[in-house]
């Protein structure tokens, strides 16, 4: 068992402060995108691909299961042989405009309901299946630290590791996140938003 230690850069009133500002910008966030909201759920509609929502459980806080949500990008089944699939370069999953929202991150906004429901928060490592976690630990242990914290929409890993399609990234993203977990602030996650919104 990996011991967490003082792994948490943040203290008990920056937790608490760093809750407070996730769910009051979920909240206005989720009132100020319900228009668009409402008009990907007429395109998904009106262009014959069905669901427009789409849910997969993840591993978060304390290491606890939670389903996360998306904007559906890829054909239905596209795991249909069982086996969880990363995205590959021009995956023939991808429905006509699915690159283009995972290019720019659209199909991350239903993750605002997430952010609400105490699921994630907006800056924190990527939460991962379980199925990528065990391959990620034959390597790494100390993985499991991270699961002291939220999972986050965005984070340094993301904008610094780019999409992550291989055991190599996945390895390199794991040392951004732990060092953004020793480090994180309230100032560091504003930088991060920040810069998330410049590099979309």
């Amino acid at each position: 068992m990996v011991t967490s230690g003082n792994i948490d850069g943040m203290n008990a009133l920056q937790r608490a402060l760093k809750r407070a500002g996730d769910v009051t910008g979920a909240a206005v966030l989720l009132v100020v995108f319900f228009p668009f909201f409402l008009i990907l759920f007429f395109v998904y509609k009106l262009t014959g691909c069905g669901q427009v929502f789409y849910s997969q459980e993840r591993i978060g806080l304390h290491g606890q299961p939670f389903l996360i949500y998306k904007f559906r990008t890829m054909v239905k089944d596209a795991e249909c042989e069982g086996t969880p699939m990363l995205e590959q370069e021009d995956d023939v999953r991808l429905l006509k405009y699915g690159k283009f929202m995972r290019g720019h991150h659209i199909d991350e906004l239903p993750q605002l309901l997430n952010v609400l429901k105490g699921d994630m928060s907006f800056v924190g490592y990527r939460p991962e299946r379980r199925y990528f976690i065990d391959q990620i630990m034959k390597h790494r242990p100390d993985y499991e630290l991270l699961f002291v914290s939220r999972p986050g929409v965005t984070s340094l890993a993301t904008i610094r590791n780019g999409y992550t399609d291989t055991m190599e990234k996945m390895l390199r993203r794991l040392d951004y996140d732990l060092d953004y977990l020793r480090h994180r602030s309230l100032l560091l996650d504003w930088k991060i938003i920040f810069e998330t919104i410049v590099s979309i």
